[in-house]
């Protein structure tokens, strides 16, 4: 049985507050780039680029970041933006979920190759399960849950949530 965690208004307040933040944090930049891990992380990425649009003066540029989740290890990290389309600029890495941290920190590792002007990381829910030394920079909300539980995130559609499985 899944509980919901985080309804439709809910979500889209944690959004809009993540985009304040960050807006705030870049508010002298001429462009951010708000990276998007492929599948819900770009999703949440798309959402949050919205309102940083409507927001601010600056340029908001969106990149998608293709890895294998499975195995990032041995998985080459590509971005639908060229590398010098980012040299120097300011990056925020999105991803759904901050489950282990095995995704983010990769894909962290990916920019750090890259002389950049500042790389935070947003997610929408951190459940506190990390085997890495990464944190969300933004996050929407902090879980404490068991290993064997799963957090599903629907930001498909006209009604978003988030479900504790």
């Amino acid at each position: 049985m899944a509980d919901k965690i985080l309804s439709h208004k809910e979500i889209e307040h944690k959004i809009q507050r993540i985009a304040y933040q960050i807006y705030e944090a870049n508010v002298d930049e001429g462009e951010i780039i708000i990276a998007g891990i492929e599948g819900g992380g770009l999703n949440f990425a798309k959402k949050i680029a919205q309102v940083l649009k409507k927001i601010t003066e600056a340029s908001i540029l969106i990149c998608k970041v293709e890895m294998d989740k499975t195995n990032p290890l041995s998985s080459t990290i590509e971005t639908s933006i060229k590398i010098e389309d980012y040299i120097n600029k300011s990056v925020v890495l999105v991803d759904d979920v901050l489950n282990s941290g095995t995704t983010l920190i990769y894909g962290v590792h990916h920019f750090l190759k890259t002389p950049l002007k500042q790389l935070k990381t947003a997610v929408l829910v951190n459940r506190n399960h990390k085997k890495y030394p990464v944190k969300a920079d933004y996050k929407g909300i902090s879980l404490s849950t068991s290993l064997n539980e799963h957090v599903k995130v629907d930001l498909m559609g006209k009604e978003y949530n988030v479900f504790l499985e």
